[in-house]
């Protein structure tokens, strides 16, 4: 009949919605913000997904693929995971947009098992998730508009990778006072 399985629900009592006061954090681990992009290359459409600490505005997690699945964003979710080993006590918010991807079961049970505090954006309000949407601002004009075409998405992973090093140990970012984000979370 053309219909498939569901593998989002909505569960409004499982998630917040955090207000935009709660992006000028005091310490890492206490906000999360998410958000995936895309990029036209010779072969189609690559994601790009990135994991961005609010204290210091740094790219805690990052992974590109050629679909946009719940796995893909899960994928850059581990590596935030991996790198900055968030315990209960950090009560760390994991905040999103309404995509399908950061709605799916098997990446809400990861934030459950991670003791992260779920927060989902309101329909239709990008201010909502605005660190998110700057961050992957600055990676479309700082790499992706740069080139003109992109051959394939291995060419798209490395230039992410250059740039992800430099954005967060060499790029000085005006709202933490002009320094790297690196820099910025070791004062």
């Amino acid at each position: 009949d053309g219909t498939g399985r569901r593998s989002t629900y909505p569960t409004p009592n499982s998630v917040r919605t955090i207000p935009a006061t709660a992006f000028r954090v005091s310490r890492p681990n206490a906000l999360w913000v998410v958000k995936l992009t895309y990029v036209h290359t010779w072969t189609g459409f690559v994601y790009v997904a990135f994991v961005i600490d609010a204290y210091a505005r740094r790219i805690v997690g990052w992974k590109v693929s050629t679909s946009a699945t719940a796995g893909f964003v899960l994928d850059a979710l581990e590596q935030a995971i991996h790198a900055r080993s968030p315990g209960p006590e950090d009560n760390l918010i994991h905040h999103s947009d309404r995509g399908t991807q950061y709605l799916a079961m098997n990446y809400t049970q990861r934030l459950a098992e991670a003791n992260l505090v779920p927060s989902v954006g309101s329909v239709g309000d990008s201010y909502d998730n605005a660190l998110a949407e700057t961050i992957n601002g600055l990676y479309k004009a700082e790499v992706i508009w740069k080139q003109r075409s992109w051959p394939s998405v291995s060419a798209v992973e490395m230039a992410t990778l250059r740039w992800v090093d430099w954005f967060n140990n060499h790029r000085l970012f005006g709202p933490i006072g002009h320094i790297p984000p690196a820099e910025a979370e070791a004062n």
